[in-house]
């Protein structure tokens, strides 16, 4: 067999493999990215637990930003981030937004730039934002700050109250913030 034949044998050969395993290749990456964009991830559903948790959590958030809402002040909005943080910290979800009305009425009245609507420090801390504020000081309510947990960890909320303010300083501070926490608790959605 002289070379011209042998090269025009294997080109029967070796050219229609090489075709064929490039057709091959290219259509498997074809069909690789189809499958890649529909394909959707399992999320496993809510348990009748978690979504009865979550229905509660809206359901305490809308009550919050009605209550504020009602009267217009700043604080109408964050009522998801007083829920969650109370959640997170083991405090009441009423506690800190009623604890913003008795100090600044709802955030209307506070010194500028410190975000601080709930008298924290008298006042004078400031906070990236309102919802920084409403983290950090839900967590020192807690009792989950070690600065502060020797003042709130484990106490009622009437203990945290009279920490918070005591009747020596802010006479019927506890009354006024219990009743308003009934309030925001009532509040119509």
């Amino acid at each position: 067999m002289t070379i011209t034949t042998k090269k025009v044998i294997q080109s029967f050969i070796i050219v229609p493999l090489v075709a064929t395993t490039f057709s091959v290749n290219t259509f498997t990456a074809s069909i690789n990215q189809a499958v890649a964009k529909t394909t959707t991830p399992v999320v496993a559903a809510p348990t009748p637990e978690e979504s009865a948790l979550q229905e509660s959590e809206k359901r305490e958030a809308a009550k919050i930003d009605a209550y504020f809402t009602q009267y217009d002040l700043p604080l109408a909005g964050h009522g998801m981030t007083f829920v969650t943080e109370a959640q997170k910290s083991g405090i009441p979800w009423t506690l800190l937004p009623a604890i913003a009305m008795a100090e600044s009425t709802g955030c209307k009245y506070v010194i500028a730039g410190t975000n601080n609507c709930f008298g924290w420090g008298s006042g004078k801390i400031k906070f990236s934002s309102i919802d920084d504020a409403i983290a950090e000081i839900s967590k020192n309510l807690g009792g989950n700050d070690p600065d502060t947990a020797q003042y709130y960890d484990g106490k009622s909320v009437k203990e945290i109250l009279e920490m918070y303010n005591p009747p020596r300083i802010a006479p019927g501070y506890q009354a006024r913030v219990l009743r308003i926490m009934a309030d925001i608790d009532k509040a119509q959605i």
